[in-house]
This record gives structure tokens, sequence and C-alpha cells, in this order.
């Protein structure tokens, strides 16, 4: 089968390359899976770059989430049948034609939502769902956040309206804040502007600000907790700046505020499948009532891998970069 492979860690562009895999064959509690879309995730690019807390053995295939008809089910495997259409996160090898995986990480799809939106609608959004259950915020209280543009941002502003829980959206450039606007997701701020701390707590009234989701790192952690309330949650989410968290202990003392690391694939295989499936309903029902829109910036052929991982075209992309097999 054709595969996006790649023998060493490496710069994605230098080290993936156009191969020819054998198909897999599933084991007893595995599901095979003929791929029909497959999603390029930012964890996917540090895998291959030996940078992600998952390290697969060599020759690896890359990919972890796919869209695709199941043609292949397991000795032992009972809910799933032949010929379904289902969508899988939290795997691996899903940059080919075939891919297996295991049963309870496999669920089943409507025919009424778009393959575009299918294959890219548990790992971002997902992570997004469970990331508003890890803070435990409930409707009515806010949540701030920064890289707010990207696909877990964007899914959290939009699954956290449908909660009716309210979110400070935190991006770095103006085209950024068009970017959300579009989208319909309310209350964007540009930390490049002077005033920005000025325009939350304009946004916030007398509210105090419960959660705080970090996903550069640096100096924009210190920001964050620095705006959050009394007894407030800040979760290390991403660390896109590449420094260490600064944080001012005047803050973390008399806030009694809270840290904690959220790593949504390892959460995502430890959940039970019934609540992991309570989740995708949730998710299923927020895409097909028009409450969750997942962006697709380009589809490419496996054939040009090089192309879809291009740093250029990942660091300035609006929407999702899907590859078809």
């Amino acid at each position: 089968m054709r595969s996006a492979t790649y023998n060493e860690f490496g710069k994605p562009t230098e080290v993936l390359s156009l191969g020819d895999r054998p198909i897999p064959e599933p084991k007893a509690n595995e599901v095979r899976v003929k791929t029909i879309l497959a999603s390029i995730h930012n964890h996917d690019l540090l895998t291959i770059r030996g940078k992600y807390g998952f390290k697969p053995e060599m020759p690896a295939i890359g990919g972890s989430e796919a869209l695709g008809i199941i043609d292949a089910v397991g000795s032992d495997v009972k809910d799933l049948k032949v010929g379904q259409r289902v969508a899988a996160a939290s795997v691996q090898a899903t940059w080919a034609e075939y891919f297996v995986a295991s049963a309870d990480m496999v669920f089943a799809v409507p025919d009424s939502l778009k393959d575009e939106m299918a294959a890219q609608l548990i790992a971002m959004p997902l992570s997004a769902l469970m990331l508003l259950e890890f803070l435990e915020v409930e409707s009515g209280q806010w949540v701030i956040h920064n890289a707010a543009n990207g696909a877990v941002g964007k899914s959290l502003a939009m699954l956290a309206a449908a909660r009716g829980v309210n979110t400070i959206n935190l991006v770095r450039s103006s085209d950024a804040i068009k970017e959300l606007d579009a989208l319909g997701i309310k209350n964007n701020i540009n930390v490049e502007d002077d005033d920005w701390k000025e325009q939350v707590r304009q946004i916030i009234g007398d509210d105090s600000i419960s959660a705080a989701v970090d996903s550069v790192g640096g100096e924009a952690s210190g920001d964050l907790l620095s705006l959050l309330g009394h007894g407030g949650t800040l979760a290390s989410f991403g660390i896109m700046s590449g420094q260490p968290m600064v944080l001012n202990p005047t803050h973390l003392i008399f806030k009694q505020a809270i840290v904690k690391g959220f790593w949504g694939s390892k959460i995502s295989q430890e959940m039970s499948v019934e609540n992991k499936q309570r989740l995708i309903d949730e998710l299923i029902e927020r895409a097909t009532s028009d409450k969750l829109h997942l962006p697709v910036e380009a589809v490419f052929d496996l054939a040009d891998i090089t192309k879809a991982v291009d740093g250029k075209l990942q660091s300035g992309k609006k929407g999702k970069v899907l590859l078809k097999p």
C-alpha cells in the first residue's frame, strides 16, 4: 500500500517520502480501515521530529487521525462491521491507504457529516471538549486561552459557547482576529495591542476568570496567570514558543492557583469508550447543527506529502491540511 514513511527522526520535508508498505492485518481486538482522508496535526509533525511524548519504532508511517471504511475486523470485535464509515484518532500510521486501530478508538460517523469534517472531528475538537471538562468549567464562567486561532483554540471557543461557557480568545495578529470573527467567535483580542489586558478586564467586568489554557509558554504563561481569578486553574496545553513557563510566584500563592498539564492523546486513550462516545455524540450534534465549523486549508494526494507538511503552508494555514491516499 502507498504510505508516507520515514526512517529517522528529522525535519518532515526531509525525512518523509512516499513508500510501499505491506497492508496491515488487524489483531483480535482491532479493525482495519481503508483510508478516505487523513489529517495532518502539529503533534504529527513533532512526532516525526522526535520531539513528542510518543516515539514510534522505525521505519514508521506518519499520522494519528483519519476517516475511512472498515474493511476487516478482528475476531474479538463485536460492535463494528465491515463497510462502516468511521473516524479514528490517537492511533498510529494513518497516512496510508490502510491502517489498523483498536476497536475502542474507532467511532462510526453519520452520512450527514461531510468527509472533510469527519476526518478532523475527533482529535482537536475532542481535545477541546475534554479540556473543558478537565477544567471543570460551567455555564456562565470564563475561560481565557492563547493561540486561539489554532485548531483546538477555534473548537474550544465554539464548543464552550454551545455549553454556555464564555471564552476570551487571544491571538497575535489582526488577520487572526478576522479569522475568528468569520467563524462567529466573540471576545477576540490581539495581544500585540498595548492595552490588551485592559481589554480583557473590560470584557469580563465584575466577573473573574475561572480557567486559562496556555499553548505558548514563556512570558505568555505568566500573562494568563496574572489575569486568572482566585482559585483558578491554568492548564498547560502546548509550548509554541519553545520556552519554559515563566510564572510569578506571587500570583500562584495569593491567587491559590492550580497549574496542571493536559495531554489530550493520553486522556483519550485512558477514557472509557462510553464516556468518549458521549463526547463524540456531542461533537456530531454541534457539527450537524452548524455550531462547530472545521475549515480545510487544502487536500493533498499522499504522493505530495512533502508539500503537505511544508513549514510555510503549515504556519500560514487557516484550516486543516488533509491527505488523500
